[in-house]
């Protein structure tokens, strides 16, 4: 089983995580997509986040169920960064094939992650291009760092099976939706 750990505040979900997560499993023809709600993403402010079980709610209800998992077992398991969220998929399920899927906009910061190395040394990355991203992406720290270990996009598909580090930029449709804005039409006057 090949599986894409998707993580976010999805506060609110919206098209562009659906895209994200949707090209990222056709293109690299994985089983299953697993959506991880976080608690809350520590390198951003958590005023205004939605309760923890009222974005999970609007994530199963967004989610393409047919191949997608809603999960927030980090909040279940006290895991607060990736890389020990990693740790703990990889401890009780050994077998599974796993890829860590993020969007072009996380790509450009993950060298802010607490140990974004480790990440990038532990699993198999995709990237799916967002609008406005793809030079901050594809010029990070990450990008320069693990130059040497990127996947093609046309070999996207090997991904699942690389020893990492190992990486994939994925161009193509591009939603320009984000939670921020959702979240500040939301609570604009009308």
């Amino acid at each position: 089983m090949t599986v894409g750990l998707f993580g976010g505040s999805f506060n609110p979900p919206h098209d562009g995580h659906r895209l994200v997560a949707e090209t990222a499993q056709k293109r690299l023809g994985l089983s299953r997509i697993w959506w991880i709600v976080t608690p809350g993403n520590p390198l951003k402010s958590h005023d205004g986040l939605a309760a923890l079980g009222e974005r999970v709610e609007m994530v199963r209800k967004f989610a393409a169920p047919a191949r997608a998992d809603v999960t927030a077992f980090e909040a279940r398991y006290k895991v607060r960064f990736t890389a020990d969220t990693l740790a703990l998929v990889m401890r009780r399920r050994p077998a599974m094939r796993v890829v860590w899927v993020m969007g072009a906009d996380s790509m450009a910061t993950f060298h802010r992650w607490q140990e974004w190395q480790k990440i990038a040394e532990t699993v198999p990355i995709v990237v799916v291009d967002r609008p406005g991203k793809t030079f901050a992406a594809l010029s990070s720290p990450f990008a320069h760092r693990y130059d040497f270990a990127r996947v093609p996009q046309e070999e996207a598909r090997i991904l699942p099976y690389r020893q990492a580090p190992a990486w994939t930029f994925l161009f193509g449709p591009r939603s320009a939706t984000s939670s921020t804005r959702l979240r500040a039409e939301a609570s604009a006057p009308s």
